[in-house]
Formats: C-alpha cells, sequence, structure tokens
C-alpha cells in the first residue's frame, strides 16, 4: 500500500492523488501532520511525497509518474502512440510550469484569495489545535507567499499575460469536454491530470471559482470528474484533438519564449528574465529546474524514431513550438 502525504490545496498533490485514483493503484491519502513529519525525509521539502510499500520516500510529481508506469503496467496514462505520448508529456509539463502561475497568482494577488486560503491552508495542516494557532501560522504563511510573487513570476504586472493565457486554456476545455471529454481518446492521459492539478486550485480559490463557474462551467465540473476516474473504461484515439492543438498552440505563444529566455539568463548567469507576448510584459527570476524541464523534453524528443518525429514535428510547427527543439 502506498502512502500519498499531500494537501488539497497542492495542485501537484491533487494531480497524484487522482493518478492513482484512476490507475487503481492502492493507496492511503494522508495529510496534515504526517504530511509534515514525510517532507522531513526529503531533500527538498516539498509536497506530494510518496510513501513506497517498501518504505522509501520521493516527490516530484513528473519522476513519480514515470516510476509508477514502470512498476505498474495497467490502466497507463501514457498513450501507446509514440507520437501522441511526447504530446501528452509536453503538455503535461507546460502545466506544470506554466499553468502553475495561474494557481499562485490568482490564490495570491488579491486579499479576498489571501485570506480564504491562507486560512484554509493552515486548517488543514494543523486539523485542529485552536484557532490562535491556525490564524497565527495562516498570517505568517500568508506574508511569506505574498513575498514571494516577484520571485516566481505573479506579480501583478505580470498577470494580465497570465490571466490571458489560462483562459485561453479554459476556452479551449470549454469547448471540448462536452464532446470529448478527454484529450487523446475516451480515458485520461497524464496530460489532463497536469493541467487538472492546476485547475483544480482555481476551481476553490473565490476570484478563480467564481470566473470559472461563470464563464467556463462545463470545465468547472470536468475538474470533478478527473479527481476520481477510477470508473473510466476507455482507449486511446489516433489523431488529434482540436484541443490538443489549441493548449499547444498556447504553450507556443508562451511557454517557448518564456522557456527560451529562462534557459538564455540560466548560461550567462543572470538572475531574472523578461519576455513581452501580445504587448504583454513578463518577467521573473532564473529557475534551473526549468532548464531541467526543457532538457528533459528535448532528450524525449531526440529520443523519438525517425517517422515520429516526423509527425510531431509538424504538429509542433503549427503550434509554434518547435524551435524548443531546433
Amino acid at each position: 500500500m502506498y502512502k500519498l502525504h499531500g494537501a488539497l490545496a497542492s495542485p501537484y498533490s491533487m494531480k497524484m492523488r487522482a493518478i492513482l485514483r484512476y490507475r487503481r493503484i492502492p493507496h492511503v491519502w494522508s495529510q496534515g501532520p504526517a504530511t509534515r513529519a514525510a517532507q522531513a525525509y526529503m531533500k527538498a521539502p516539498v509536497i506530494p511525497v510518496l510513501e513506497y510499500p517498501e518504505g522509501h520516500f520521493t516527490n516530484d510529481s513528473t519522476p513519480l509518474i514515470h516510476d509508477l508506469e514502470a512498476r505498474h503496467l495497467e490502466r497507463s496514462i501514457v498513450p501507446e502512440d509514440p507520437a501522441q505520448a511526447f504530446i501528452a508529456h509536453l503538455i503535461e509539463d507546460f502545466a506544470d510550469e506554466w499553468l502553475t502561475k495561474a494557481m499562485f497568482g490568482y490564490r495570491w494577488l488579491e486579499a479576498v484569495d489571501q485570506d480564504q486560503m491562507s486560512h484554509w491552508l493552515a486548517f488543514d495542516l494543523f486539523q485542529g489545535g485552536g484557532l490562535v494557532q491556525i490564524e497565527g501560522f495562516a498570517n505568517a504563511f500568508r506574508d511569506r507567499q505574498v513575498g514571494r510573487m516577484a520571485l516566481v513570476g505573479c506579480a501583478r504586472d505580470n498577470f494580465p499575460l497570465i490571466e490571458a493565457s489560462t483562459r485561453r486554456v479554459l476556452a479551449a476545455l470549454e469547448a471540448h469536454v462536452t464532446t470529448c471529454h478527454w484529450l487523446f481518446g475516451t480515458c485520461p492521459s497524464l496530460a489532463e491530470f497536469g493541467i487538472y492539478g492546476q485547475i483544480s486550485q482555481l476551481g476553490v480559490d473565490p476570484t478563480a471559482q467564481g470566473m470559472m463557474r461563470r464563464d467556463y462551467p462545463y470545465t468547472y465540473r470536468w475538474l470533478a470528474h478527473v479527481d476520481d476516474a477510477s470508473g473510466v473504461e476507455g482507449e486511446w484515439v489516433p489523431g488529434w484533438s482540436t484541443a490538443v492543438e489549441a493548449i499547444l498552440s498556447e504553450a507556443g505563444r508562451v511557454y517557448v519564449p518564456f522557456l527560451r529566455a529562462n534557459e538564455a539568463a540560466y548560461i550567462a548567469g543572470e538572475g531574472s528574465f523578461r519576455i513581452k507576448v501580445d504587448g504583454l510584459p513578463y518577467e521573473q527570476g532564473t529557475f534551473g529546474y526549468q532548464v531541467k524541464c526543457l532538457n528533459a523534453l528535448r532528450r524525449r524528443h531526440a529520443d523519438l524514431p525517425p517517422e515520429v518525429r516526423t509527425e510531431v514535428d509538424a504538429l509542433l510547427v503549427r503550434s509554434n513550438c518547435l524551435a524548443l527543439f531546433a
């Protein structure tokens, strides 16, 4: 039995819980004090932390997905077609590293969201202990998160681009989920779970929830379907849905210049970088982890068989994503 140590307000925790549920991998969902204890086993104390049946602990959702794929063959979330598998990985990475900025921005920019979510996070963490402890932690945690906004690229000046980008992804999903539900057939892939992890939080935080319920009601409801898809029985369907192409085009619009600018700044030893998309500015601190993500995508692309790479590259050209791999 696995134990997934996470939190309801953690997008990556919700992503991994949904994957374990869909794949019907026996597990226990753990949060609160037990999660804090599990973090002590990790070099980087971030959640979720997966405690294996053998007793070791690991975190970072994408490597966890691949390790579980190797250990459990049933109900894979990686499409059988290698071209679709590559695109699903790319969309998951886009969600993990770009859509997360919407989650962070909606949560910590406005007072109404700061107040609710800091108190809810404290409530979830302590599971008791009294209001004095909960409110004391909530206030300190809110101040810390708000203070990190510029570092992670969620300053108010950046948010018009982040919000416009997020709305384009939500619009693509809204047009898709009422007809096809999933992106690569009749069952979910790691792409959906990556997207779900981030927008699961938009479906909770006051400002973002109101926006989703008003403007993207079926995508808002879709979140509940992804959260527990253990009853879904489906198959992969060849080809590219309109939603996949639209989401990839959004990655080409914002994520490609973001990754390339971050990489250039990292190589040059610069502490920050800036880009402009559609006339909207974006600036943040340079992150080595996102260089690591980019290199992983490039290795995956280089490993594609030539005929598969030809198919993938045709889609990457249409979506303005090929520059990542040139």
